[in-house]
């Protein structure tokens, strides 16, 4: 259903009076109208003016009026000035689609006399496509029969609030360093992403063909990637961060720009919903070695819902977690170029129910780092099924990682003694400047049980051993099966329909 533009009229006086003649002296003028123009085209959807009419009557004004096709509409009352000046502006509405508009403008002196000014304003159809060049204030609505191309980064700022229907597609347009395009909800801002199974809510790269109402792209494959930039959501719930401060700037965003600010002591913070969302062909650099996420959470609060969500071919990360306790249900990472799932500065939320599709250049399924200043909250990420790749690590625990891992089925990961590494768990220690070890805080935690693992599964490569994979005696809590033979893992039913990972046939095979 189309959205009806509503429609204002402004009317704006801002009179001049001037010294009245003698009775017998007054001149023999009419009245005048100037400054509206003869005709106009806009359309639907679109606005008209201001334009500031001059009106002017020696006997002195009485009103002016505005008819639309007849009718009036406004009437502005005057108390005799000679001269004075309006301004008028009209938003055509859906159903002035495709009409010609008569306005008449007229002014009427004290003894009656008037003149009147026809205005003819030509509607087309109404826009089809939005650019949005600006920040995001107040309350806006982007709706399912427009598509919306993000100009920039684009900030939903401190009190805005963006409410994205069920089916939108969002583009963003090619761009990298500080001119990389976003989309941002800063902290204070709100984000109401309420996509359904049958309708998502799509981000993707302008160079993307796909319509409202598709699922695959008709003309980019999943795994191009650094077309645009990703959708990152910030709040003022805590993080862990280095020298004990409250707030930080997060990667991705210039530091020139507050806006990319995030941290504080609101736990419950609510930064809004986003539910039903695929994220696709991201991850622009803004610098050397600096990317964007395809979904970035920094210091999310446990108000905010996330919901089944996807990230398919982003240049850096998938999902990435900087501090906050937001939960997230039903996630799915298809070809990330660095980490699928990574975790930072002590998030204290869940993850359940995930699947994550490593691709040719994914680096780690898992990226598991600790806190980085004296605030020691963990999180949880349980019941997923990991698909590897020849060049792909299942995880690296690292800088004093902590947390519970548990009910993770992982399969086709390379034999770490014949790829360099590649296709195991790791605990890594921590080096100096120099590169040379000072400890294994990682290792102090699963030794501790501040670092827990419970329930994993994996398909070895041929003739590998247990020890091999899950190293740094994490071997016990896991368990070889054959292929698709686990028992625990992702529920991939909650991905059917609306997700490209799924309707592409990569999750047809999975338990």
């Amino acid at each position: 259903m189309k959205k009806i533009t509503s429609l204002f009229l402004m009317m704006l006086t801002a009179a001049v009076v001037f010294t009245s003649c003698k009775e017998d002296e007054k001149p023999n003028n009419p009245v005048t109208i100037s400054g509206i123009p003869a005709t106009a085209s806009i359309e639907a959807g679109g606005t008209v003016g201001p334009v500031t009419a001059t009106v002017s009557a020696p006997d002195g004004l009485a009103s002016f009026s505005i008819k639309k096709d007849g009718a009036t509409i406004a009437t502005v009352p005057f108390a005799g000035e000679t001269s004075a000046t309006q301004e008028f502006s009209y938003t055509a509405t859906a159903a002035d689609a495709g009409k010609n508009l008569v306005f008449e403008f007229t002014a009427t002196d004290k003894d009656g006399s008037s003149a009147t000014v026809t205005h003819v304003l030509t509607v087309g159809a109404e826009a089809t496509t939005i650019r949005v060049t600006g920040n995001i204030t107040g309350t806006v609505n982007w709706t399912a029969d427009k598509t919306y191309i993000l100009g920039g980064r684009i900030t939903v700022v401190s009190g805005g609030i963006l409410n994205i229907a069920a089916g939108t597609v969002i583009k963003g347009e090619a761009g990298s360093g500080a001119n990389a395009t976003a989309l941002v909800v800063a902290r204070g801002g709100k984000i109401n992403a309420n996509g359904t199974a049958a309708s998502p809510i799509i981000f993707t790269s302008v160079a993307d063909e796909i319509m409202s109402g598709e699922i695959a792209s008709p003309n980019l494959d999943p795994n191009i990637n650094g077309l645009w930039g990703g959708v990152l959501i910030l709040g003022r719930a805590p993080g862990s961060f280095a020298g004990n401060v409250t707030e930080v700037q997060i990667e991705g965003i210039p530091p020139s720009d507050t806006n990319g600010l995030y941290g504080g002591n609101l736990p419950a913070d609510d930064s809004g919903v986003f539910k039903y969302v695929s994220i696709r062909h991201g991850g622009a650099n803004i610098g050397e070695g600096n990317e964007i996420n395809g979904l970035t959470l920094g210091a999310v609060g446990s108000a905010t819902v996330i919901e089944n969500v996807e990230v398919v071919g982003n240049q850096d990360d998938g999902i990435e977690w900087f501090g906050g306790t937001v939960n997230v249900k039903n996630a799915v990472v298809w070809n990330a170029g660095d980490d699928a799932i990574d975790t930072d500065q002590a998030w204290a939320g869940e993850l359940d129910n995930f699947i994550v599709v490593c691709g040719s250049e994914t680096d780690h399924a898992l990226e598991i780092d600790g806190p980085e200043g004296s605030l020691n909250a963990a999180h949880t990420v349980k019941n997923g099924t990991v698909v590897g790749s020849s060049v792909a690590e299942l995880g690296d625990f690292r800088a004093g990682a902590r947390g519970t891992f548990e009910n993770i089925y992982f399969f086709n990961f390379p034999n770490p003694a014949t790829s360099g590494g590649r296709g195991d768990l790791s605990l890594s220690g921590e080096v100096d400047a120099n590169g040379n070890p000072i400890g294994n805080k990682s290792l102090d935690n699963f030794t501790n049980g501040i670092l827990v693992f419970n329930m994993l599964e994996v398909t070895s490569p041929a003739g590998v051993a247990l020890t091999s994979i899950f190293r740094n005696g994490t071997h016990v809590h896991a368990t070889d099966v054959a292929l698709h033979a686990n028992t625990i893992g992702a529920t991939k039913s909650a991905f059917a329909g609306w997700s490209w990972a799924a309707a592409s046939g990569n999750l047809d095979a999975l338990k």
